[in-house]
C-alpha cells in the first residue's frame, strides 16, 4: 500500500518552513504585538541572566519555533482525543501559571520559586506528551532547552528578586502577560 499523503507532506513542509523562519520579523506574523513585547522582555532577561546575547537569542528562537509549530499542529487537526486532551490541560496550566507569576510580581513577599519552578516543568512535560507523536528529537531538546532557563529556580530567584537590573523588565513582562490574560489569549 502506498503510504504517500499530500497532507501529510502540506505539514511537513509548514513545520519545516516554520523553523526555518523563527526570526522576530516572521514571528509578528503569527504572534501578536503584546506577545511580541513579552517575548522581547524574556529575551533581555534571558541574556542579563546568561550574559551571553547568542544563548538568549536561540532560547527565544527555540520557544517561538514551539509556539508556532504546535499551533500548526493544532490548526491543522493533528491531535488525537488523547493528545487534545494534553494540549487543554498544557494551556489550563499556562493560564494557571500565568496567573501566579502576575501575583507573585504584585503581592509582595509572596514569591516562590520552587513552586513557579514546579509549575513550568508540569507545562514541559504536558507539552512533551502533546507533540511526542508529532515532532523530532530536535524539536523536544528544543522544548527542554527552553524550560530549563526559564524553569531554573536561580534565574527564577534573579528575576524576582530585589535586583533593579530585573525589575523593570519583570514589570513588562507582567504587564504584557496580564493584558493576555485580559485579552483571552493565554
Amino acid at each position: 500500500m502506498d503510504t504517500f499523503s499530500t497532507k501529510n507532506l502540506a505539514l511537513q513542509a509548514q513545520k519545516k518552513l516554520m523553523s526555518k523562519m523563527a526570526t522576530k520579523s516572521v514571528a509578528h506574523m503569527f504572534i501578536d504585538d503584546t506577545s511580541s513585547e513579552v517575548l522581547d522582555e524574556l529575551y533581555r532577561v534571558a541574556k542579563e541572566y546568561t550574559r551571553n546575547r547568542k544563548e538568549a537569542q536561540k532560547v527565544i528562537k527555540n520557544l517561538i519555533k514551539t509556539v508556532v509549530k504546535l499551533g500548526v499542529l493544532y490548526r491543522n487537526n493533528q491531535f488525537n482525543g488523547e493528545e487534545l486532551a494534553l494540549v487543554e490541560r498544557f494551556r489550563r496550566k499556562v493560564h494557571t501559571l500565568a496567573m501566579t507569576a502576575v501575583s507573585f510580581h504584585q503581592i509582595e513577599f509572596t514569591f516562590d520559586r520552587r513552586v513557579l519552578s514546579a509549575m513550568l516543568n508540569d507545562c514541559r512535560e504536558l507539552l512533551h506528551q502533546a507533540i511526542n507523536r508529532h515532532l523530532t528529537g530536535k524539536s523536544h531538546a528544543r522544548v527542554n532547552h527552553v524550560f530549563n532557563l526559564f524553569a531554573d529556580c536561580d534565574f527564577l530567584a534573579a528575576l524576582y528578586g530585589p535586583s533593579e537590573v530585573y525589575r523593570p523588565h519583570l514589570q513588562k513582562i507582567c504587564e504584557g502577560i496580564n493584558k493576555m490574560l485580559d485579552d483571552g489569549n493565554l
